[in-house]
């Protein structure tokens, strides 16, 4: 990852995603920037300190403005070599020229009907059978959630980066951790899998330019 780091938090990201790239396939990302409209606002201002080589998953939850945020992410992914996802959906992937869908769980069922569509989908899971669930999609990875502590109003009981190895092993598929994936944890799952954050990755938003 090419980014020259400007601080200790966007240091340990770095660090962890040089450990993760060497547990994933190349054409794979090491960490994904999983977007939210109220925790991170500006995802652009995030996209654009982002090393290359990493990706984003956008979640839009049906907002107004999704189709030109969209197309600015896409934007800016092309320039930088990031990898571009739109989460659960395909229309407005298709539109702005993204690599794939990340697909909930819930509509997992779209990995099949878009899969000559993209160059690149993931599910997500949270438990032993989704994970199993998963592994009969035609999909490129998976993120497994809750696994650290989160104050994310959708994250479940935190499974823990033992548990987390555990599960992640009952798979044949590339593994993200997701959920409370911070600077000073990343590591603590980087030797065995991948890892995707949203407010974790604010790192490399303005905030802490120097």
């Amino acid at each position: 990852m090419s980014l020259e780091p400007q601080s200790r938090a966007q240091r340990k990201l770095i660090a962890a995603a040089r450990l993760s790239a060497a547990h994933l396939p190349p054409a794979l990302p090491p960490a994904w920037f999983v977007t939210d409209p109220a925790r991170t606002p500006d995802p652009a201002a995030i996209a654009r300190g982002l090393p290359a080589g990493s990706g984003i998953i956008y979640r839009h939850f049906g907002a107004a403005d999704r189709e030109g945020v969209a197309k600015a992410l896409a934007g800016i992914c092309g320039r930088r070599r990031l990898a571009f996802l739109v989460a659960a959906d395909p229309g407005l992937a298709a539109k702005v020229g993204a690599d794939g869908v990340h697909w909930p769980f819930r509509l997992r069922q779209g990995a099949r009907q878009w899969q000559t569509r993209f160059a690149l989908q993931t599910v997500s899971a949270h438990s032993s059978r989704e994970l199993r669930v998963a592994a009969g999609l035609p999909v490129d990875g998976v993120l497994l959630s809750t696994v650290f502590a989160s104050r994310s109003a959708s994250a479940g009981p935190a499974l823990g980066p033992l548990r987390f190895w555990r599960l992640g092993r009952e798979t044949r598929l590339p593994v993200y951790a997701l959920g409370g994936v911070t600077p000073e944890n990343a590591g603590s799952v980087a030797g065995a899998a991948g890892f995707a954050a949203v407010a974790g990755m604010a790192a490399f938003g303005p905030k802490i330019r120097t």
